[in-house]
């Protein structure tokens, strides 16, 4: 069964058919869902997820472009969630400068990733990494995070092979989505051919990212085998063997997932 490590569900773009389309992932061969907290409303609307459907388990965190929500309150809202029986991660955290390029804001970002990791150490709980436009800074916090022992996949990866594999040296995991199938994505894919496929996890982001042939379209998870055959072909091995390895490496990162 896939291992969907990356899914926002409770996107709005699900509204009109979420109760059709979500009860039938398993039946789609899709094993275990892990849907991901985005800011305090996703988070909300992410755990309502995971409490409605057994094979759904919730990220609770907040994405960089939506620090605004974050204060001493809500961080501390933020940390009793941890400790929910399905919250397996901390995300998506992380930097994103594309939008933000003031100082001050991306201070701020760097402050609240902070705050964040080490709500995922207190916690005992894997981080989801975001990063956009904002390579050296999330190496730079992420090796301060490494020494501290915090376990996470960097989400939606789209630097370099040779920093990918600066973060599998440091025990990361990578996502790969469907960005891997696009025809432009030649950073992408010599990344795949140069990780280790037990660095690997499947990952949408949907209703983002499509693969192909379905880009521009609304991302689902039973998009996830046009990823697998895309991987396949790049490592030179079959998709049954990717889907077993990755399956295996989301369960060690996201350990707390029945």
């Amino acid at each position: 069964m896939i291992f969907e490590t990356h899914a926002h569900y409770d996107d709005d773009r699900f509204n009109d058919d979420r109760e059709q389309l979500v009860p039938f992932m398993p039946e789609k061969g899709i094993g275990r869902i892990i849907n991901v907290g985005a800011s305090i409303s996703s988070t909300k609307t992410t755990l309502a997820l995971a409490e409605k459907y057994d094979f759904i388990y919730a990220a609770v965190g907040v994405h960089p472009s939506d620090i605004a929500d974050l204060n001493e309150e809500t961080y501390c809202w933020l940390k009793e969630q941890t400790a929910r029986e399905k919250t397996v991660a901390v995300g998506e955290i992380g930097l994103d400068y594309y939008w933000d390029k003031e100082p001050e804001v991306q201070e701020r970002q760097r402050y609240w990733f902070r705050r964040q990791l080490e709500l995922a150490k207190e916690a005992g709980l894997p981080v989801i990494i975001h990063s956009r436009d904002a390579a050296a800074d999330t190496m730079e916090i992420m090796k301060q995070a490494h020494a501290k022992e915090i376990p996470g996949v960097i989400h939606c990866y789209s630097y370099s092979k040779e920093m990918a594999m600066e973060f599998v040296k440091m025990g990361y995991y990578i996502g790969v989505g469907g960005v891997v199938t696009f025809k432009n994505a030649k950073k992408l894919k010599e990344t795949v051919e140069a990780l280790p496929l037990e660095r690997i996890l499947l990952e949408t982001d949907c209703p983002y990212m499509a693969p192909e042939p379905h880009r521009g379209e609304r991302n689902d998870s039973s998009y996830i085998p046009f990823v697998e055959a895309k991987i396949a072909e790049l490592k030179g091995c079959t998709v049954e063997e990717v889907e077993r390895v990755t399956e295996e490496n989301a369960r060690r990162l996201f350990s707390k997932v029945r």
